[in-house]
């Protein structure tokens, strides 16, 4: 797949916002339009571009092997990144990965969607530690 850019992307999500009262421990994971957060988002971004994934928390997409695969090198667009203060995936921020060492995502700090480098991530202590990047197998087997 190739690079994406911010005018490959609706303006729809363009308008989302964070919802500040999203609570993390819900037992399922809510709808981008009930309760806008990273993981939502970036499963919305996926459905846009055609692929599909189950309603994983973050540290469930991590241990997942049946939809996705870890990603140890040569990032791809579409590919989900969490990141976290430690290496523990539970609770992770979830990033898209779009090329050019870039990514897009929706934070409660930021509270709309934002493109940023790789390297700004580390910059703040909630997103210091790149856990990893995971692939749909989909996405895998359509390359």
């Amino acid at each position: 797949m190739k690079n994406l850019s911010a005018d490959m992307i609706p303006d729809y999500f363009w308008q989302i916002r964070y919802d500040q009262n999203h609570d993390p421990n819900t037992p399922t994971l809510p709808s981008l339009f009930e309760s806008p957060n990273c993981q939502n988002f970036a499963y919305a971004l996926l459905k846009h571009f055609g692929f599909e994934i189950s309603p994983f928390r973050s540290s469930s997409l991590w241990q997942d092997s049946n939809e996705t695969q870890v990603v140890s090198d040569n990032l791809r667009p579409l590919d989900l990144l969490l990141f976290n203060r430690t290496e523990n995936p539970w609770g992770a921020h979830v990033a898209l990965y779009l090329g050019e060492d870039r990514a897009i995502h929706l934070s409660k700090k930021q509270s709309e969607p934002v493109i940023w480098p790789l390297a700004r991530f580390p910059e703040l202590a909630e997103y210091q530690i790149l856990i990893g990047a995971k692939r749909l197998r989909s996405i895998a087997l359509s390359a």
